[in-house]
């Protein structure tokens, strides 16, 4: 195990509206608000995704178990930002409910509102950190720096 200390910086709150991309749209306002480490939590629905539901066997690396989601699911989850060199990396894990049904997944990719999704975003400052590639995991690993 590792770890920093650090304390927190500005807050963001962010609205997606129906059919917004998600990833897309928080990447952009990473960028634009160049906040370089964080931690948000997200509320409201998705109507489509591409997640990953664990593993096929667990190994290192490991080999995903890729899902779709299309259709509503309600939607709560917690996510981190670090930055691999020029681009922010997100990595967000998120409950997808719909009729009783839940799934938790990493939400990788092709993210659509649906309704309307609320992010509020915690800047951590005083934490020099990074999400660079880490070849014998096969994943973008958080990485403090010196």
């Amino acid at each position: 195990m590792e770890y920093k200390t650090g304390s927190l910086g500005r807050v963001i709150m962010a609205r997606f509206d129906h059919g917004d991309d998600l990833l897309a749209g928080l990447k952009e306002l990473l960028v634009k608000e160049n906040l370089r480490t964080g931690w948000f939590q997200i509320l409201g629905g998705l109507l489509q995704a591409g997640v990953v539901t664990g593993p096929k066997e667990p190994t290192m690396p490991p080999d995903p178990v890729w899902a779709t989601v299309d259709g509503a699911r309600e939607v709560v989850g917690s996510g981190s930002v670090f930055w691999e060199g020029d681009e922010p990396r997100i990595h967000l894990h998120a409950a997808l409910g719909h009729h009783g049904e839940t799934m938790t997944a990493c939400v990788r990719k092709n993210t659509k509102v649906y309704l309307i999704l609320e992010v509020i975003i915690f800047e951590l400052q005083g934490i020099d950190a990074t999400r660079p590639w880490f070849a014998d995991g096969g994943f973008n690993r958080l990485n403090f720096g010196d």
